[in-house]
C-alpha cells in the first residue's frame, strides 16, 4: 500500500469523478484507475463503485476513507516537522506587490529568500493595493506589499516598511511656490496628477480632500509614479507622491509638503496563519527593510 494510492483514492472519493480525480492529482486517468484497482486487490475488497453515472463508495470505501485521510494527514506532519527541523521548507510561496513597485530591500529580500529556499516555488504578481488586499484576505495570495492610508487593516498581520506624507510636486516657476506655506486648498486650486484608486498616496488625498470638503481635478492618473512625475514635470498638473518618491525627482520638481494628518503607508501584510514558507519570507523581509 502506497500513500500515492491513497491520495488517489481520497481524490476520487471527494470528486465522485475519475476524470475530475485525475485533474486534481495532476495524473492521467487511467493512472488513477490501476492504482485503485491495485489498493483494491490488496484490500481484498472493492472501494469504489463504478456501475453508476457517478463514482461512490463501497460499504468497504466509506470505512477506509477516514483512514485514507488521516494516513495521509499524518505524512503530510511528519514533512513539516522535518522541514522545520532542517529549514528545508516546500511548496509554494505567492508574493504581489503594489504596481511600479521599485523598493530595492523588497527585490533583495524575495532573491534571498529564493537563494535559502529553492525547494519553494515562487510567484510574484502586481496590481493595486485594494485589490491585492483582497486577494490576500481570500488566499490567493499569501503576502503582498501594498500602500494604505493612516494604519494597516486590522484583520491582517503586518510589516510597515514606510509611513509618511503626501507631497505636492511641481516644476521650478510653479505658481504654488509663490504661496506661502502652501495648504491643500491652494494645492486644489490647479489640475492634479495623480496615482490610481486603490493605491496609497491616492487614497490619502482623497480622505484629506474630503475632511476638509474639496473637490480635486484629478486630470491625469498614471499607475507608474514616474509617469505621474514626468507629466507634472511637463506643465501637465500639480503631482501628489510620497515624501520618498518625490526625492527621486528633485531635478525637474520641487516638493511641497502637504500636512494632512493622514500618513501614508508601505506595508507587507498576511493573514495571521503563518505557513513555514511564509514565515520564512517574513523574516527575510524583516532582515532586508
Amino acid at each position: 500500500m502506497e500513500l500515492r494510492q491513497l491520495e488517489y483514492f481520497v481524490a476520487v472519493a471527494e470528486e465522485a469523478n475519475f476524470t475530475r480525480a485525475a485533474e486534481r492529482v495532476h495524473i492521467s486517468q487511467s493512472g488513477v484507475s490501476a492504482q485503485i484497482r491495485q489498493l483494491e486487490r490488496e484490500l481484498g475488497a472493492e472501494l469504489i463503485d463504478r456501475t453508476g453515472r457517478a463514482a461512490t463508495l463501497t460499504a468497504a470505501g466509506d470505512a477506509a476513507l477516514e483512514h485514507a485521510r488521516a494516513a495521509l494527514a499524518s505524512a503530510d506532519a511528519t514533512r513539516r516537522a522535518v522541514d522545520e527541523v532542517t529549514g528545508m521548507v516546500r511548496g509554494r510561496l505567492d508574493v504581489g506587490m503594489v504596481t511600479a513597485c521599485t523598493l530595492s530591500p523588497f527585490f533583495d529580500a524575495t532573491a534571498a529568500f529564493h537563494r535559502s529556499h529553492p525547494g519553494i516555488e515562487l510567484s510574484l504578481t502586481e496590481g493595486n493595493s485594494t485589490d491585492l488586499l483582497d486577494d490576500v484576505r481570500r488566499g490567493s495570495l499569501d503576502t503582498a506589499l501594498v500602500g494604505v492610508a493612516e494604519r494597516t487593516p486590522p484583520d491582517l498581520a503586518s510589516l510597515t516598511v514606510f509611513s509618511e506624507r503626501i507631497v505636492a510636486a511641481v516644476p521650478p516657476g510653479h505658481p504654488l511656490l509663490a504661496v506661502p506655506s502652501p495648504t491643500l486648498i491652494d494645492v486644489c486650486a490647479h489640475p492634479i496628477v495623480c496615482l490610481p484608486f486603490g493605491t496609497g498616496v491616492r487614497t490619502v488625498f482623497e480622505k484629506a480632500c474630503a475632511a476638509e470638503a474639496l473637490t480635486a481635478r484629478v486630470t491625469l492618473q498614471a499607475s507608474a509614479p514616474a509617469a505621474v512625475a514626468d507629466l507634472a514635470a511637463r506643465g501637465l498638473g500639480v503631482a501628489v507622491l510620497s515624501e520618498t518618491i518625490a526625492t527621486d525627482y528633485t531635478d525637474t520638481l520641487v516638493a511641497i509638503a502637504l500636512d494632512v494628518g493622514i500618513a501614508s503607508l508601505l506595508a507587507l501584510v498576511w493573514r495571521p496563519a503563518v505557513s513555514p514558507a511564509l514565515g520564512r519570507f517574513v523574516e527575510h523581509c524583516r532582515a532586508a527593510f
